[in-house]
C-alpha cells in the first residue's frame, strides 16, 4: 500500500485518504501556442517505470495539494514537498541518487 506524508499537516496517509492529480512539474502552454503544443501538454507523458514526480491531494485530511517523488516500479517514496515548489528539493534528489546511483532527472 502506498503511504505518503502530507508536508502541510504532517499526517501519514495511505492512498485511500489521498486523491491523485497526475504528473508534477509540467510546463503549461500559453495562449500563443499551437494545437500540437497543447496536445503534447495534455496527452504526451513519458510514463517511465522509474522515479516519478506526482501531484497528490490530502482529500480526507487537510485538503491541500502536495507533490511526491516515488518509484513507480517499487512504490518506494523518496519524499513529499509543497505543491508551490517549482522543482524537487535537493534533499529528495540526493535521496533518489543514493538509492539509484545512475539516475538523472529527465
Amino acid at each position: 500500500m502506498l503511504i505518503l506524508t502530507c508536508p502541510y499537516c504532517g499526517l501519514r496517509a495511505d492512498e485511500t485518504e489521498l486523491a491523485p492529480g497526475g504528473e508534477a512539474h509540467l510546463k503549461r502552454v500559453g495562449p500563443g501556442s499551437d494545437d500540437a503544443d497543447f496536445e503534447a501538454y495534455l496527452f504526451h507523458r513519458a510514463n517511465l517505470k522509474s522515479v516519478h514526480f506526482e501531484r497528490w491531494r490530502h482529500a480526507y485530511g487537510c485538503g491541500k495539494w502536495f507533490l511526491a517523488a516515488r518509484d513507480t516500479a517499487t512504490l518506494e517514496v523518496f519524499g513529499t514537498y509543497p505543491a508551490q515548489s517549482t522543482e524537487p528539493p535537493a534533499e529528495i534528489l540526493d535521496r533518489i541518487k543514493a538509492r539509484q546511483p545512475g539516475w538523472t532527472p529527465s
